[in-house]
């Protein structure tokens, strides 16, 4: 069984390594979609702190990772399932529900995000502990 999932995975941390190692351990084979940097800069107004080249090795380097590639598009998400023959697209459960319509393409798991950690915050703390940054 062959295991989709995307993400961003910028300034990476544990829930990172949680939600892949357990959505490796849901098949055979851990397919990862890494968000280019235009991409998340259409989602979030801001270019991550690594570049998609960083960040896409970073996720290739992990022993729970068979292939990774970069995701251009959201709206591409049913073209990457069928592309890579996905069984399984696992999705964080900050999610829930809103991949639900691809259950025709292929099984869709929602699994929980690692508690009290998020890049997001990661991010804010180092700014507001860096003098001179705002």
């Amino acid at each position: 069984m062959r295991v989709i999932t995307f993400g961003t995975f910028d300034v990476f941390h544990v829930g990172h390594i949680n939600i892949l190692e357990r959505a490796r351990a849901l098949g055979s084979e851990l397919y990862v979609g890494v968000s280019s940097d235009q991409l998340n800069y259409s989602k979030k107004n801001r270019y991550p702190i690594y570049s998609e080249e960083d960040r896409m090795r970073i996720i290739s380097a992990l022993a729970c990772v068979d292939f990774v590639f970069p995701e251009e598009s959201l709206e591409l998400k049913p073209e990457y399932i069928k592309q890579y023959n996905a069984d399984i697209l696992v999705m964080g459960d900050d999610w829930q529900g809103k991949f639900d319509h691809f259950s025709e393409l292929c099984e869709v798991k929602y699994l929980p995000r690692t508690p009290s950690i998020s890049t997001t915050e990661i991010i804010e703390v180092v700014r507001h502990k860096t003098p001179g940054k705002n």
